[in-house]
């Protein structure tokens, strides 16, 4: 039996496994107290229904962002946690919009300039766009050392390329697509 050798390119694209949506996390308004639900609606190109963005859709007043959705991973939690040595940390403190366990978030982002990777989530498809940079809001809701505590923690930002129905539980699986290069003579 012959081995067939792996290349990164080729390494990079498989992610044999399934992750969990645990936790729906909403924003209704700037500076106030994100509300934890059960379902909600992925808008293409807006976010989350009853998250800010989409209650602003509604009014028209969003634009396109590379930050429609954040998602954070559950493990990376429990690090924070540990950081900021607390017995244990409430997800919505984070202000994260969906918390992912049992898939590596950040490895969703390509490696190379000729793939795209995207979420699968349910229904609801998200192109991972970048790392989402904590604010320094998690120095007045962590305490002290918060912002610090988060920095590389704080999970990944998301743009909604196909909408639908989110649910806590919803499987999450990593989906590949090579970008066509044209060849123009």
């Amino acid at each position: 039996m012959q081995d067939n050798p792996q290349t990164l390119p080729s390494i990079s694209q498989t992610m044999p496994q399934i992750g969990k949506l645990e936790a729906i996390i909403v924003r209704p308004a700037r500076h106030v107290a994100a509300i934890e639900v059960r379902r909600t609606i992925a808008i293409a190109d807006v976010g989350l229904l009853h998250d800010r963005r989409g209650i602003a859709s509604k009014n028209g007043t969003v634009k396109a962002s590379n930050r429609q959705v954040t998602l954070i991973q559950a493990e990376h939690i429990d690090v924070i946690a540990k950081i900021m040595r607390l017995p244990a940390l409430e997800a919505s403190l984070l202000r994260r919009n969906l918390v992912i366990s049992g898939i590596n978030l950040l490895a969703i982002k390509p490696l190379f300039k000729h793939q795209v990777h995207y979420l699968q989530i349910g229904e609801v498809l998200l192109e991972i766009t970048g790392s989402c940079a904590p604010c320094s809001r998690m120095e007045v809701l962590l305490w002290e050392g918060g912002y610090n505590a988060v920095r590389g923690h704080g999970g990944v930002n998301a743009r909604v390329m196909i909408g639908g129905e989110l649910n806590v539980g919803d499987a999450v699986n990593m989906q590949v697509q090579a970008l066509q290069q044209s060849l123009d003579f």
